[in-house]
């Protein structure tokens, strides 16, 4: 009987994590259980939805049949769930069971909208269920206690009402907040004599808090005033590249929705390849150029088939093209001689390659592992300085396979509040398999080149990175959206999405 939280993946804790990653069977409702949640499970495990049984007949026949159950509640088990009937029907049954607590709604939901249920002054809370009706609200009549109230969002008049004839002033602090925890999560600031007409509209599931804690939300309010809060972002990368990028967004409150735009592949003639990773053992080369992550791996694969490592990069100068690329090579064992200072681009490099000098350099080779559409910008310029070039095919970059068509329609739609590019290939790509994106979607570029591309293809660029890596791109998109929030705040305009400004979008308070 595992609790998963009020909605944040974020917030299961370490022993539900541990029992779903042992689980046989799962029983959980679907429709209120992130994905993040269920990713923790392992690949053969049975995913039963309460919505097509009853979950404690489910968990018998599986308990029964030898499987390890875990039965998932949304918040805390013990709190406005299921445990206690469920509990006593699976004793009755006699099927052994464990409890597993989670972070419950009461607490953290008022947590993530930035109201604390205590302070110095306001040292007692209540909750009350108020799904089945029927509270006498005479019992919660004590202005000095904090007030939590579940189950009443269809019902918010009558609880106000309740609460002024049991003696609370209409003009008492009361908050709704909705899809608490989530990235969807909205909290209206009211008293009880508004609250019924301020939050009209607002989703399920949702929490009341009434006391003069709500105050408190003007300073402490911290996950809904993060800079890109619930902004959906496209991350047209490949799956490995995103991942970084997507931790960074979601820190920033963002939804990355990330959709590859290419595949890389081996080579075709993979003996370019052998020649060149024998080359460099033997000497054959005075540099190594890389000038992306992927040249990076497909070295590596290639010094594993060999029984190779670090080692064999003795004795030669490494270059990096940028600091994704740079960081790459660390995690390898390999330390860069060469990181451009300025633009990290092929340009950048060779604006800071040195010479060749036959006198300091005993050999003139340079290698070059790249992909099969790299351009030959760098290469031209060090034959200008003297260097021999030796371009191998490390990889192929293959356009990938057009997203669903949810994602098309939502990238052409508006649907997206942004969208961040990380090179040339990336604008083309997209454009290629999804379409253009909406003109009220921002368009967030890592740097000039890709800047340029995006504006042959008509496209607005409304945010480029200081410098051309794929973190300083998500801090520049994140101080957009900070200051973009800051002015519709001082303007007095309700705070909206991008996406939100497209015609016909939902508009929420």
């Amino acid at each position: 009987m595992v609790g998963m939280g009020p909605g944040d993946p974020g917030l299961l804790t370490l022993r539900a994590a541990a029992e779903l990653e042992r689980a046989d069977t799962v029983i959980v409702s679907r429709a209120h259980c992130p994905a993040d949640i269920l990713a923790h499970c392992r690949a053969d495990a049975e995913i039963l939805d309460t919505a097509e049984g009853d979950p404690v007949k489910l968990a018998v026949r599986a308990a029964k049949a030898g499987r390890r159950v875990v039965r998932m509640f949304a918040g805390d088990p013990g709190v406005a769930c299921g445990l206690a009937a469920e509990g006593a029907a699976l004793r009755k049954a006699g099927v052994p069971f464990e409890v597993v607590p989670g972070v419950s709604a009461v607490t953290g939901v008022p947590g993530y909208a930035g109201i604390p249920l205590t302070d110095s002054e306001h040292r007692e809370f209540r909750f009350v269920d108020a799904s089945a009706g029927g509270v006498d609200w005479e019992e919660f009549a004590s202005s000095a206690a904090t007030l939590v109230i579940a189950g009443a969002e269809s019902a918010v008049a009558e609880v106000a009402k309740g609460l002024v004839a049991a003696g609370r002033a209409d003009s008492t602090p009361a908050a709704m907040t909705s899809l608490g925890s989530t990235t969807e999560q909205e909290t209206v600031v009211s008293t009880l004599s508004r609250l019924a007409p301020d939050t009209k509209g607002m989703e399920s599931p949702a929490l009341i808090i009434v006391g003069d804690v709500v105050r408190w939300r003007d300073k402490l309010s911290w996950f809904e005033t993060k800079p890109l809060f619930g902004w959906r972002v496209l991350v047209p990368r490949t799956k490995e590249q995103a991942a970084t990028l997507s931790d960074q967004l979601r820190g920033y409150g963002a939804v990355p929705d990330e959709v590859p735009t290419i595949s890389v592949e081996p080579p075709r003639t993979p003996q370019q390849m052998d020649r060149a990773v024998k080359g460099l053992v033997t000497g054959r080369y005075e540099w190594v150029v890389f000038t992306s992550t992927n040249a990076v791996k497909a070295v590596r694969e290639k010094f594993t088939d060999y029984g190779l490592d670090a080692r064999a990069f003795a004795g030669l100068k490494v270059a990096a093209v940028g600091e994704q690329t740079s960081a790459a090579l660390v995690e390898f064992g390999v330390q860069p001689d060469l990181v451009p200072s300025g633009e990290q681009s092929g340009e950048g490099l060779a604006a800071e390659w040195p010479p060749y000098d036959e006198d300091l350099d005993p050999i003139n080779r340079v290698l070059l592992p790249r992909a099969d559409i790299a351009t030959d910008v760098l290469i031209a310029r060090l034959t200008e300085l003297g260097w021999e070039c030796e371009d191998v095919t490390a990889y192929r970059t293959v356009r990938a396979a057009p997203p669903p068509a949810p994602i098309r329609e939502a990238i052409k739609g508006g649907g997206f509040d942004a969208v961040l590019f990380t090179s040339s290939s990336t604008v083309k790509n997209l454009i290629g398999i999804a379409g253009k994106p909406h003109n009220v979607t921002v368009i967030a570029v890592i740097g000039p080149q890709t800047a340029k591309t995006a504006q042959e293809y008509g496209l607005r660029v409304d945010v480029m990175a200081e410098k051309p890596s794929v973190s300083a791109l998500a801090e520049a998109l994140a101080e957009y959206g900070a200051n973009r929030r800051a002015a519709q705040i001082e303007a007095g305009d309700p705070l909206r999405k991008p996406s939100q400004m497209r015609r016909g979008a939902r508009r929420r308070k």
